[in-house]
């Protein structure tokens, strides 16, 4: 059965905004909004000491931290409308962590550089995910849960 054959994987007729048809969906958003989670935490605890020394290092862990869940988005969302705003808020809370950095910590810094990363990471996520694999968390979806019914 292709993809388009299958009526849980099908989102042409989901409503804007809505999510992907999944089996599991409440799992994927929930998994989404833990990246965010997350991502806050890390930009607001002490830095942690990876004993590499590379100069603005940190500008691809930005960048592979939001370009996955931009990617993410792209997975979860039926709408490019859809995908579009959680890749605006994502850039946006990119900006906002910098903020947060240089107002609530002594221990961070405020880096305009990150920001800029996080938004590459965005774009880049979402290309990828949009490009070349725009429905990989169905299809990973559909694996791990159609033995269950």
């Amino acid at each position: 059965m292709s993809l388009a054959d299958d009526p849980i994987l099908r989102d042409a007729d989901q409503p804007s905004g809505a999510l992907r048809r999944f089996r599991a969906p409440r799992l994927w958003l929930g998994v989404w909004l833990l990246g965010w989670v997350l991502c806050v935490v890390l930009s607001l605890i002490h830095p942690p000491n990876l004993g590499v020394d590379v100069p603005d290092g940190d500008k691809i862990g930005h960048m592979l931290a939001y370009g996955l869940l931009a990617a993410w988005s792209t997975w979860l969302f039926a709408t490019a409308r859809a995908q579009w705003r959680a890749a605006l808020a994502l850039v946006a809370l990119g900006i906002a962590m910098e903020f947060a950095q240089g107002l609530l910590t002594s221990y961070r810094s405020m880096d305009w550089k990150d920001a800029v990363a996080d938004a590459i990471g965005v774009a880049l996520g979402l290309w990828l995910a949009r490009s070349r694999c725009p429905a990989l968390l169905q299809q990973i979806d559909a694996r791990l849960f159609s033995s269950a019914n």
